[in-house]
């Protein structure tokens, strides 16, 4: 099952290969939504429903991708995961963790669409992180990593698009500042359940400028996979429904090159995910 966030509205989503078409959840069920972020509360209710649901006669509406938002677009949490890959942490300077990887947040007025116009902060040097992310969808404490897919709604593409000289800033690290500038979150263009996949955990992502490719690697190779994140985070706090968790991105940031390559003014990434889709981020400089 899909599900959009469509001008604020849950809506599912059905058809494929750019010819996707979009169901009103409140509309035809008359109990769920419409509010995209009361979906996530009710997670379990509306799958079920959706699975036995007889919607021949249900109204369909062409995606226009300009009106989607970021499937959970008021989470109570946002988790962003660090150095989550091998090559990754080695490009960064850092040995790939042994213990819980670095953990920090990205700030909710950062989210956005899957497709977007993003303003490089001026003086910036603004770089790109394409990351699987994990939506929960039911409350988890506790949990061992062999039931945490049981407390995951579904997964969607994004990118922790970054400011390094925002991070690099003052005596310590300021990655949730570094991270969270207006669209510097986008996700979509929709989540996608678990059991959509023929392997969850095995799942392709990649970014391109302008073509040419700059990322790509797979969820396998994760460090910290979808489970294991799950449990070492719900030992320390409790996840919610509609929380969102960055799980952390694979090698071929800007930083990492030589010499380092940043975004720059005109410039097009396009990111994906097998199974999910794709976002389109365009980047202008700052007035």
């Amino acid at each position: 099952m899909r599900i959009a966030n469509l001008d604020g509205r849950a809506t599912l989503v059905v058809g494929s290969d750019g010819a996707e078409q979009g169901i009103d959840i409140a509309d035809a069920s008359g109990q769920f939504g419409p509010d995209i972020a009361d979906i996530y509360s009710q997670f379990d209710s509306v799958t079920a429903w959706a699975r036995d649901a007889d919607l021949a006669g249900a109204t369909r509406t062409d995606i226009d991708r300009s009106k989607l938002g970021a499937p959970s677009p008021a989470p109570r949490q946002v988790f962003a995961i660090g150095l989550n890959y091998d090559e990754h942490a080695a490009e960064s300077g850092f040995a790939a963790p042994e213990g819980l990887p670095p953990v920090f947040t990205k700030y909710v007025s950062s989210f956005s669409g899957p497709d977007s116009t993003v303003v490089i902060p001026a003086g910036g040097n603004v770089d790109w992180e394409t990351e699987l992310v994990v939506i929960i969808g039911r409350t988890a404490r506790e949990v061992d990593a062999e039931t945490a897919w049981d407390h995951v709604a579904g997964l969607t593409a994004g990118q922790d698009i970054s400011d390094r000289i925002t991070q690099s800033r003052g005596p310590a690290p300021q990655f949730g500042l570094g991270k969270s500038f207006p669209g510097f979150s986008p996700q979509g263009p929709w989540l996608v359940t678990p059991d959509e996949f023929e392997n969850r955990d095995d799942l392709e992502l990649g970014c391109s400028i302008d073509g040419e490719q700059m990322q790509k690697g797979r969820t396998r190779d994760l460090i910290f996979p979808v489970a294991k994140l799950i449990a070492e985070l719900s030992r320390n706090v409790t996840l919610y429904p509609g929380d969102v968790i960055f799980t952390g991105t694979p090698a071929g940031i800007g930083a990492g090159r030589k010499p380092p390559r940043f975004l720059a003014d005109g410039e097009h990434l396009d990111s994906w995910i097998s199974g999910i889709g794709k976002l389109h981020q365009t980047f202008v400089a700052a007035n």
